[in-house]
């Protein structure tokens, strides 16, 4: 039987709870985890330099309410890129990521996903790949000295949107502590992409999986990569989740979803994850039992 935790992406969930209130709504989502942003918005980089009491502060309301955060999400390299033709600013991408694997010991955090972006705002050049790569090792040496988990997302952007591009990145960084981080929602969009193969094929290199539904990039339109409904977009969740368990996958599911436009943003959390679990029901998923607060 393939038993996995599933977790939500924090920004679908309420702005302005406490921590505490905020993983007692997970569990009673129905999650086993949260996953955690820090994303290019000078609020969320600043939680890369809590304080000794911030981290005690946050680590009381994880261990009060049985939680735990299986990744952090750091998205801010997208505002201070790897690749960046700045020194300075890839001088930033590495102090946030000393930060970042500081911060996710502090917080009992086993990953850290990466954004497979060389650079994001600026022009893409021979250099701003070389200079990821560069600074891509020195990254994962920093994480590794620490056992921390770095894992590439596969994203909206050509430069890394392939599990095959992933894998060929780590025959460049050897290291198990440099691993990939699938978006099916993202996978599916490319139309290079075969997913079924993508996943197969690297299998072995998956330590997570974002559910996110997307709409395909063709010749007249750049895809839809953010905020489509479970069910709107062209992923064919049945098929991965069934491929993911015929491959005796055991990692964690994350459901991505983006709610801050809604009225009513627990019911919507609610409708994505009564879709999922009758996926998971179909295709043979049992989800790690939620546990919560102890009785």
């Amino acid at each position: 039987m393939t038993v996995n935790a599933v977790g939500i992406y924090e920004k679908a969930l309420p702005a302005g709870l406490t921590w505490e209130e905020t993983f007692d709504l997970v569990h009673d989502l129905g999650f086993n985890f949260l996953e955690f942003s820090v994303d290019e918005s000078d609020e969320r980089l600043a939680r890369l330099d809590w304080t000794e009491s911030d981290r005690a502060s946050f680590r009381d309301a994880m261990w009060r309410t049985g939680s735990r955060i299986n990744t952090l999400m750091l998205s801010g390299h997208r505002r201070f890129p790897l690749g960046s033709a700045d020194p300075a600013v890839r001088a930033k991408a590495l102090d946030m990521m000393a930060k970042a694997v500081d911060l996710a010991v502090d917080l009992g955090i086993r990953n850290i996903q990466m954004a497979g972006y060389d650079v994001y705002y600026e022009p893409k050049t021979e250099s701003s790949r070389e200079w990821f790569i560069e600074n891509l090792r020195t990254c994962v040496e920093m994480a590794a000295k620490k056992m921390v988990m770095l894992s590439i997302e596969t994203m909206d952007d050509p430069f890394l949107n392939s599990l095959s591009k992933v894998d060929y990145l780590k025959t460049q960084i050897h290291s198990p502590f440099l691993q990939a981080y699938p978006d099916v929602g993202n996978l599916t969009a490319w139309p290079e992409n075969d997913v079924a193969h993508e996943i197969e094929s690297n299998i072995d290199n998956i330590v997570a999986v974002h559910l996110k539904d997307t709409k395909p990039v063709t010749a007249d339109f750049p895809g839809q990569f953010k905020e489509v409904p479970f069910g709107d977009g062209t992923v064919d969740f049945e098929a991965v989740l069934r491929l993911f368990r015929r491959l005796d996958y055991n990692g964690s599911y994350t459901v991505e979803m983006w709610t801050s436009k809604s009225a009513d943003p627990i019911a919507e959390v609610r409708a994505a994850k009564a879709y999922f679990d009758g996926l998971f029901d179909r295709v043979g998923i049992t989800q790690e039992p939620v546990l919560g607060r102890a009785a």
